[in-house]
């Protein structure tokens, strides 16, 4: 199927096209899902997080009021629902580990190894330090850095993606890596 142009996109999408929303989803899956994974570290959860994602905007899609481009307005919900999705699974430990010191067989998963496409092999483990010290990052902060640094978004885009200014996005980088050099020092002098 040739590829839509973007207003004529969301004018289909609007009108609840199935074929304009699976061109959607073929278009974007693969940079939502990569949102997700570096927000969440494993691959099922990075999936469900998509998923979540393309239910959203295609809930949300008659609500879409094209203020800002559509890749904008998809990568503000992928970060807010990797955002979500990590603070239900905060509750979730705690609830979990308050239970087991009731004596309840529920236990705190452990996170599998972190494993991101776009690293080569020999990097995973660096890579896996990394996503770990970003995840220390406050949210705001942690998602500029990776709309910059994982994604590639320009400052602009990622300005329009978090509804803020040009300069609180240069400031919430340059402490986002203010705090991954403390983070990262502290683990590298340590080990």
């Amino acid at each position: 199927m040739k590829e839509l142009q973007e207003d004529k996109l969301v004018s289909e999408l609007k009108m609840g096209s199935e074929s304009a929303f699976r061109d959607l989803v073929e278009r974007y899956e693969k940079k939502v899902f990569s949102v997700g994974l570096s927000f969440v570290r494993n691959v099922e959860e990075a999936e469900d997080v998509c998923q979540e994602v393309f239910i959203e905007v295609f809930r949300a899609m008659r609500q879409f009021r094209e203020e800002s481009s559509l890749s904008t307005w998809i990568y503000r919900i992928a970060v807010n629902k990797s955002l979500e999705f990590i603070r239900r699974k905060k509750v979730k430990k705690r609830f979990a580990m308050i239970a087991s010191l009731f004596g309840s067989d529920n236990s705190v998963m452990d996170i599998p190894d972190f494993k991101h496409p776009g690293l080569a092999l020999e990097d995973q483990e660096k890579g896996k330090i990394l996503f770990e010290a970003i995840a220390k990052l406050p949210e705001k902060q942690r998602a500029a850095f990776v709309l910059h640094h994982v994604e590639g978004l320009s400052y602009q885009e990622i300005a329009d993606v978090q509804k803020t200014t040009l300069s609180s996005v240069e400031s919430l980088i340059f402490r986002a890596k203010q705090n991954l050099r403390k983070l990262l020092y502290d683990f590298y002098k340590n080990n």
